[in-house]
């Protein structure tokens, strides 16, 4: 008996080392060390000023980990694999900003039921292509063949990412107060949350991820839109807050993910307030309304299950409040002034 003869291709896995090996240098500066296939990567977190920007004074590290779903099986579905990583790249860093972190690196890890070398690494290059969107370096990952777990073309892929903040630059919750501005940032369709009732509504209602529908007012197919990588937001929050380097403009932010804005958004309130949302400070895509409309989805659920249009929140001093929002759009973001903070009970409110 062989390890290949039982499924698992040691000489394909060196191959991908190998192909992966020029797409992770473009990700990574001076501050990454080590040498490419190392047990483990190595970054640099204090370093010497004149090589590099800035020290950090009073670094906090902050770290956390995140998967795309059930997206993956659209994927495999449509055998588009050259976008997936993105989406694992986007879920992890727009979590950690959230803090008012820098993101620095990535490791990612991928599950799957047979080593294909060149599909294996269409997806780590995806991966990479979402490091460098976000100005974060991919040092190291697993790749591991399972096929006594997943079925003949299956793959699951998890992300991990670390980034750094200066302690009194955190986010602090306990500075939003009544008055503060929410703005919205659109996201680029359904991200990554809610894929397994998405799927359900595309089996139970026979549409075709090929085809072009009228309803969606778009020259692109259903799946194609369906496909639409999670938008990363790292690099406009990361330069909007260097912007503003005494004066503390930004009260909170959110990521909306799974739970929509009423179950993220209020994440980020403390107990004494609530967020007050204008409906009609923002056009819901028509992706999100054809989804509705084939699944016969009731309002409150899409509400909390998908982003509706908008995937990344801040809070902001009002008369900053503007500022803000140009210096987003600078930063190629649409945003929306989508309502205020009022005295409240740590809810999201809709009016």
């Amino acid at each position: 008996m062989t390890y290949a003869g039982a499924g698992v291709d040691i000489d394909a896995g060196d191959e991908v080392v190998d192909r992966i090996k020029p797409v992770l240098k473009r990700t990574q500066g001076q501050r990454v060390m080590g040498l490419h296939g190392a047990f483990a990567g190595m970054f640099r977190l204090d370093y010497n000023e004149s090589l590099f920007k800035r020290n950090y004074k009073d670094p906090v590290l902050v770290a956390c980990t995140d998967g795309v779903g059930t997206k993956v099986m659209l994927a495999i579905e449509m055998n588009r694999l050259d976008t997936i990583g993105i989406d694992c790249v986007a879920m992890n860093v727009n979590d950690l900003i959230v803090q008012g972190a820098e993101p620095l690196f990535f490791l990612d890890y991928l599950g799957l039921s047979k080593v294909d070398p060149a599909k294996t690494a269409d997806i780590i290059e995806s991966v990479a292509k979402g490091c460098e969107i976000s100005g974060c370096a991919l040092i190291g990952g697993e790749c591991s063949e399972m096929p006594d777990i997943y079925k003949p073309g299956d793959f699951d892929i998890a992300g991990f990412a670390v980034g750094v903040v200066e302690l009194d630059r955190a986010t602090d919750s306990t500075r939003i107060e009544p008055g503060d501005v929410v703005l919205g940032l659109a996201s680029s369709g359904v991200h990554s949350n809610g894929y397994t009732l998405v799927r359900r509504i595309v089996e139970a209602r026979g549409l075709d991820l090929d085809a072009t529908y009228p309803d969606l007012k778009s020259d692109r197919t259903l799946g194609d839109l369906l496909l639409e990588p999670t938008r990363i937001y790292a690099k406009s929050i990361v330069a909007l807050l260097r912007g503003y380097t005494v004066k503390k403009v930004v009260t909170g932010m959110a990521h909306i993910t799974g739970g929509g804005l009423p179950g993220n958004l209020n994440r980020a309130l403390p107990p004494d307030v609530d967020a007050l949302v204008e409906r009609s400070a923002w056009t819901v895509p028509p992706l999100f309304d054809f989804l509705q409309k084939h699944g016969e989805v009731a309002a409150d659920e899409m509400d909390r299950v998908f982003n509706m249009g908008v995937g990344y929140c801040l809070i902001v001093r009002p008369t900053f409040a503007d500022a803000v929002a140009r210096k987003l759009e600078k930063s190629g973001e649409t945003v929306f002034r989508m309502g205020e903070i009022v005295a409240g009970s740590g809810t999201v409110r809709y009016r």
